[in-house]
């Protein structure tokens, strides 16, 4: 996926979940931050940050937070982008197939799923999960509590013996990890639903991206330790 008008800025500071003041061509910018977790290891005073620009009279800001860098890292912010990756991932058989039919956000039962597969006789329930947090070149999953996350794990496991194909995919929004793993600290409960949802047949997949300021594209798969 491609971003369209990025420019390079600072971070300076982040008044709520929803905007940041960003330095760029040195004018305080408001920005609005695509992504409501935490963030307080990326978001650090100064870091570089990547924005897009829109000229739009509609917007409360003509700015977006995309990427940072982290180090020599560049990690997208994005939490719109592993959806949008992973949906032109599938039209390309990233799950090595071509499927008959692909649905975004597809209700079933209680819950929402990421996308909905078709391919011959097979139906797929995936799940997408952006991973921005990273500790010493492991990427770990959730940053924050999420009981939205654990519902959803628990969904597959279900579907999985009822006959559906399913998979949780974690779309690690940087290059140079060696492994993911579930963030046991923060959340054990989200843990545990993992270890049982691959016990039930739940495919748990990782993988990195190619990041740029002005892209993001799935590349390769990633070791998954639980």
């Amino acid at each position: 996926m491609i971003y369209n008008n990025i420019h390079e800025g600072y971070f300076k500071s982040r008044p709520n979940r929803f905007i940041a003041h960003i330095e760029i061509d040195n004018q305080i910018e408001i920005c609005h931050v695509k992504n409501t977790g935490r963030c307080k290891e990326l978001l650090l005073p100064d870091a570089t940050v990547y924005v897009q620009h829109f000229d739009n009279p509609n917007r409360k800001t003509n700015w977006d937070l995309i990427a940072v860098k982290k180090g020599e890292t560049i990690i997208n912010m994005d939490s719109q982008a592993p959806n949008k990756a992973v949906g032109e991932w599938l039209q390309s058989g990233g799950l090595g197939f071509q499927p008959n039919k692909i649905k975004a956000e597809y209700q079933y039962e209680d819950s929402r799923f990421d996308f909905y597969l078709e391919h011959g006789p097979n139906r797929w329930l995936i799940e997408v999960k952006g991973v921005t947090l990273e500790e010493e070149g492991i990427a770990l999953f959730p940053d924050a509590p999420t009981l939205r996350g654990v519902k959803h794990v628990d969904g597959l496991a279900r579907h999985a013996k009822e006959g559906f194909h399913t998979a949780i995919l974690f779309v690690i929004q940087m290059d140079g990890i060696h492994y993911f793993t579930p963030n046991v600290r923060t959340q054990p409960e989200f843990a545990q639903a993992l270890k049982n949802a691959k016990l039930a047949g739940v495919n748990i997949l990782a993988y990195d991206c190619a990041i740029t300021p002005s892209s993001m594209t799935i590349r390769n798969p990633i070791e998954v330790r639980l």
